[in-house]
Order: structure tokens, then C-alpha cells, then sequence
């Protein structure tokens, strides 16, 4: 068969407008599941960033950190039912260029790929209604008792883009000829 040309789309800052890991933090925080004062881990932080004296890496990571933290033993039903609503707050607040350019592709029969480093749980449900075929985030494992352990899954694989777009265009018999 014929290869598909493939689009791949990183989705913080550059389809959505802000953050999708810094709205569910915030959210988890709002919704008492993180405790009232996680955002302490990255208020100044993120001060320094909204003052132009620090850089959005070191607030992120930040957040990251203050995620990480807090996340185990959060079930992950919670979870989930926040990320929905999240996404329902969140799904217009798109970059218009993006958003016209993903239907555009798609229309041509592009296959869409997005790898963000935010977690899968929140980048399908933001992804679905954008027409993403295929979507990768971080993946954090549940125990038995579907409460999150704290542990990443596929850590070298999420935080390696190149092996992701691999993998991917082998496995959807994709091309990068023509690609964007």
C-alpha cells in the first residue's frame, strides 16, 4: 500500500494555549485530591517566569516536581474525572493557526501524531475531537487497586521524540517524505 504522510504535533504551547500538566495540576489542587499548598512547590517559580526574571523550563519543571509528588495514591478515577473536566474548561483555548492547520492536514489525509509530555490520560481527551490518530504522553502506572504509584512508565521512550516518530512511522506504515 501507499504510505501515509504523517503530521506530528507537539500540544502545550503549540496547539493549546497553555499548558494541559499546569491545568490538571491546578485543577487536582482546586478539587482538594493535592493538597492545598502543592502550589507552593512552584509558586516563585512561576512568579519569576510571569516576571520575565526566570525561564518557562525552570516553572514547568516546577510543576512537574509538585505533580509528581502528590500523584501517588491518587485513584485513578479521580484522576480521569478531572482531566474531563479540564478538557471541557480547556478544548477552545487553541492557537488558531494550529487548530486551522491540523483540519487542513487532516483533510488532506495526513495521519496526525502528537507526543506531548503531558499525561496520556489528558492528551487523548484533548486530542480526540482535534482528530488525532495516534497520541503519546506520559504514562504513570496504577496498582492493583487503580491508585497510581508514583511510578513513569516508558520513560525512555516518552522523553526521546525521535524514537517515538520511529516507531510510530514503522508500525502505521508512514512517511516522512513530504511530512510536516
Amino acid at each position: 500500500g501507499k504510505e501515509r504522510k504523517v503530521a506530528v504535533f507537539d500540544i502545550d504551547g503549540t496547539i493549546f494555549r497553555s499548558s494541559l500538566l499546569i491545568e490538571l495540576v491546578e485543577a487536582l489542587i482546586a478539587r482538594g485530591i493535592f493538597p492545598e499548598d502543592a502550589w507552593k512547590q512552584y509558586e516563585q517559580k512561576q512568579k519569576l517566569w510571569l516576571d520575565r526574571r526566570g525561564s518557562y523550563e525552570n516553572y514547568i519543571e516546577a510543576v512537574i516536581e509538585a505533580f509528581e509528588a502528590h500523584l501517588k495514591g491518587v485513584p485513578y478515577a479521580d484522576f480521569a474525572s478531572i482531566a474531563e473536566e479540564v478538557i471541557l474548561e480547556n478544548k477552545s483555548r487553541l492557537y488558531r493557526y494550529t487548530r486551522d492547520l491540523l483540519r487542513e492536514l487532516k483533510e488532506k489525509g495526513y495521519y496526525l501524531l502528537a507526543i506531548s509530555h503531558s499525561p496520556k490520560t489528558v492528551v487523548d481527551r484533548f486530542c480526540k475531537p482535534l482528530g488525532f490518530n495516534k497520541t503519546y504522553g506520559t504514562v504513570f502506572e496504577t496498582g492493583p487497586t487503580e491508585r497510581f504509584t508514583g511510578m513513569l512508565l516508558d520513560e525512555h521512550l516518552i522523553f526521546n521524540k525521535g524514537t517515538i516518530l520511529k516507531r510510530a512511522v514503522e508500525k502505521e506504515g508512514l512517511t516522512l517524505k513530504g511530512s510536516y
